[in-house]
């Protein structure tokens, strides 16, 4: 049945009210409830830099006294103004509203070619992509208080392929992980026209030795859109402790464009409360739980 003009107002005043807000953008040094951009000293004198925002608990004072944190990670969508994304780390939400402000949320940049900016299409260069994770994830646990047994890689769209295909780039790098969420993608479904993601069936598999590193780790995938291919593709390869999660983003914005996205391809969907977002953050306070097993 068709909304009412008032329905609809209540419904979207209502949602508006809900919405959970990114912490502001700071400079200087990461502190409780605030996003600063960090680059770190390989990288001194270039613009290549992460996203780092403390939770709201977060304190020197606890973190000496031992307290430690879940981290989420997040790699964002490619450069893509009809949908929203900026490409830019300064442009996620994705793993914020996942986490709530519980956990300690960090950016990481698609290092470029030339090592002196962050790539907002496509992987930059990947070896220097997946080496900063490897460097900057443990480092940040170290600094501030991440638990490194209770690490999250998440990405929307570009950033959906990149869980697996740099979060599973080798062996080293699978490994900081606790978990993966993919929304909007996945690595190894569809042909891209690039040089690493086509033809399709030697793109599918390197993506196959990719998912085997996963080794039983849990993985949600999410999509506003249906469909089984996704499903099909990894089934096979990941055949347990896998979730799938399709978000009707008509129920949860009734029209596009609005005031608070642009597109149903968006990872700004988390920050409402909804049924699939509580389904996705219950999945993230499960594969965080203090009683998960170790990687």
């Amino acid at each position: 049945m068709r909304s009412t003009p008032l329905a609809a107002l209540l419904l979207a005043v209502l949602a508006t009210a809900a919405d959970l807000p990114l912490p502001p953008l700071s400079t200087g040094e990461p502190t409780a409830g605030k996003r600063v951009a960090v680059t770190p000293p390989e990288y001194a004198g270039t613009q290549v830099h992460h996203i780092v925002a403390l939770p709201a608990d977060w304190s020197p004072q606890a973190r000496a006294q031992g307290k430690r944190w879940p981290v989420i990670v997040e790699y964002t969508g490619n450069l893509h103004p009809a949908s929203g994304s900026t490409g830019e780390v300064e442009g996620a939400a994705l793993g914020f509203g996942l986490s709530r402000g519980q956990a300690i949320w960090v950016v990481l940049p698609y290092v470029a070619a030339d090592h002196r900016r962050n790539e907002v299409t496509w992987w930059g260069d990947i070896d220097a992509t997946v080496a900063y994770a490897k460097r900057h994830v443990p480092r940040i646990c170290a600094e501030f208080g991440g638990d490194p047994q209770k690490v999250v890689l998440c990405g929307f769209s570009r950033g959906a392929i990149g869980v697996s295909f740099l979060g599973l780039h080798d062996d080293e790098v699978a490994k900081l992980w606790c978990g993966l969420w993919a929304h909007d993608h996945f690595d190894g479904v569809i042909a891209w026209n690039t040089p690493w993601g086509s033809p399709l069936a030697r793109y599918r598999e390197e993506a196959t030795v990719r998912l085997r590193r996963l080794q039983g780790r849990p993985v949600l995938i999410s999509q506003a859109y249906p469909g089984n291919q996704t499903r099909a593709f990894i089934e096979p390869i990941a055949p347990k402790n896998v979730d799938y999660l399709t978000i009707d983003m008509s129920v949860l914005f009734e029209k596009f464009p609005n005031d608070f996205v642009k597109h149903p391809h968006n990872d700004r969907w988390p920050l409402r409360d909804s049924t699939a977002t509580s389904v996705a953050r219950a999945w993230f306070d499960r594969v965080t739980a203090a009683d998960m097993p170790s990687k």
